[in-house]
């Protein structure tokens, strides 16, 4: 699958909830800055799902975890862009893989190609959460693409946008690009 042919829809998911965080800026210049014959859709509800609890998995599911679900199923990948919280996956994050990882063996983003990346305070840019996130996602079903990874501190910024980079917007670019073209049809 070339990252140019139609019809690629990656889901987007953001692990901090705050909604002026440098992550949320990435997602944001990532999708803004798609290749041609790339949609990007932003699944913004994340802070609406209840964490995860097997007494709430039902069918018909809660709404919020339809929407995650319906989003899910309509995308052909995921790119979860996240912080390190104490060296480790935002529980935001952690709850959205595992609302994404059921129901059991029918999972709605079973197989699909997922990238992590995303900025940190630390100076490994939120290395560790991503990495545990990959291990994460890729227990849940998710086929996991190595060759699309960004852990930047936030330092690096200093203090501007991340769409004022221009290197950060040709990596981000790229990284769509590998991960669209991850895409099995």
């Amino acid at each position: 699958m070339s990252a140019t042919s139609p019809g690629v829809t990656v889901l987007v998911v953001v692990g901090s909830l705050r909604k002026a965080s440098v992550n949320r800026q990435l997602a944001q210049v990532a999708i803004e800055n798609a290749p041609s014959g790339v949609q990007m859709v932003l699944f913004d509800r994340v802070g609406e799902l209840p964490l995860y609890n097997e007494d709430l998995d039902t069918e018909p599911p809660l709404a919020q975890v339809a929407a995650l679900r319906e989003a899910a199923g309509g995308a052909d990948a995921a790119l979860a862009v996240t912080p390190e919280y104490n060296g480790s996956i935002p529980g935001a994050l952690k709850n959205v893989i595992d609302w994404l990882s059921r129901p059991y063996g029918r999972s709605p983003m079973k197989g699909k190609p997922v990238a992590v990346i995303g900025a940190s305070l630390g100076q490994y840019g939120g290395g560790w959460a991503h990495d545990e996130a990959r291990k994460s996602f890729g227990i849940a079903g998710l086929q996991v693409v190595d060759d699309c990874t960004l852990s930047m501190p936030t330092k690096s910024l200093a203090g501007r946008h991340p769409a004022e980079h221009d290197e950060v917007v040709q990596q981000l670019r790229g990284i769509t690009q590998r991960l669209a073209a991850a895409v099995v049809r």
